[in-house]
């Protein structure tokens, strides 16, 4: 973990700033994940129970990823 910092980043669907952590990095990395995270964990944990009520993007349009195809 000798390379590893906690950054900062910004929730696409909240707006709200997160911490990627160093130990998370490093969890990303050995699961082979080559992007960091979009969402914060609030909102990440929403989106995977299905939860309609999860923020939008700041710009208030739907994702449209998160569609199903």
């Amino acid at each position: 973990m000798a390379f590893y910092k906690d950054m900062e980043l910004i929730c696409r669907n909240c707006g709200e700033k997160f911490i990627f952590t160093a130990g998370e990095q490093e969890f990303y990395a050995d699961k082979g994940f080559l992007h960091e995270p979009t969402r914060c964990p609030r909102c990440r944990s929403r989106r995977e129970a299905g939860d309609s009520r999860a923020p939008r993007p700041p710009d208030g349009r739907p994702d449209r990823r998160d569609e199903q195809r």
